[in-house]
């Protein structure tokens, strides 16, 4: 899997001009099933994700993880984290797990963040959205499963 991870004051998704989705401090995770992904690749992100040390101590360092500050996850589908642009200028998407694949995962890794005690709102998978956000930092890091 693929994620996006942005540090937030707050987010929101919103579908056909209503909002489904809304935290305030947390993280933004933008997230991508890959081909190969299953349901432990879901729960080893959720469980990474979790335990990352991207928030403020009160000495100002980045030491505290979500958990530890009782932040909030905002999780969005977003397929186009697998794009491929080494052949023009069109990218391709051949790169992302099919629908039906990336649905299930994309709601295993939102369950298994919440089974951390995260809070966790949601986009709509398949959706189109609109993604409001305040970068806090900013702070943003690129997440691959198949790294170490």
């Amino acid at each position: 899997m693929r994620a996006l991870l942005q540090r937030v004051s707050e987010a929101s998704v919103t579908v056909e001009a209503e909002v489904i989705g809304k935290i305030g401090p947390g993280l933004l995770i933008l997230v991508c099933a890959m081909p190969g992904d299953d349901v432990e690749t879901a729960e080893r992100l959720a469980a990474k994700v979790s335990k990352l040390r991207l928030f403020k101590d009160d000495a100002g360092k980045m030491n505290l993880s979500l958990a530890q500050t009782g932040g909030a996850a905002l999780v969005v589908s977003q397929f186009t984290l697998a794009a491929d642009t080494s052949r023009g200028n069109r990218p391709g998407f051949s790169g992302a797990a099919k629908p039906d694949q990336a649905h299930a995962l994309y709601e295993a890794f939102a369950a298994a963040l919440q089974a951390l005690d995260v809070p966790v709102e949601t986009g709509r998978f398949g959706a189109d959205m609109a993604v409001a956000l305040v970068n806090d930092g900013p702070v943003t890091l690129w997440l691959d499963t198949d790294q170490p």
